[in-house]
C-alpha cells in the first residue's frame, strides 16, 4: 500500500477538465483503502498502482470518489 504521513481528502470533481493529475492519490472512501497513485492515463481510464513495485491496472475514475493530497 502506498504510505504517506498524512493526507487530506477532497472530493474528486469528475466535471472537471482533469479531475487527478499523474501523482495523485485516489480512493473510493476518503482514508479509506485502498488507495492507488495514479500512474498515466489512457482512452479517459487512468493507470494505478497501490503501492511502489505493484502491478498497475488501468481503472475508470467514476468509481474513485476523493482525492488524497499530501500535507
Amino acid at each position: 500500500m502506498l504510505t504517506a504521513h498524512r493526507l487530506d481528502w477532497i472530493p474528486l470533481d469528475h466535471a472537471a477538465a482533469h479531475p487527478v493529475e499523474i501523482g495523485d492519490m485516489i480512493s473510493a472512501d476518503a482514508g479509506g483503502t485502498p488507495i492507488y497513485r495514479v500512474m498515466a492515463f489512457e482512452q479517459g481510464r487512468a493507470w494505478v498502482a497501490a503501492g511502489a513495485g505493484a502491478p498497475a491496472r488501468v481503472v475508470a475514475l467514476d468509481g474513485f470518489r476523493w482525492k488524497g493530497r499530501a500535507e
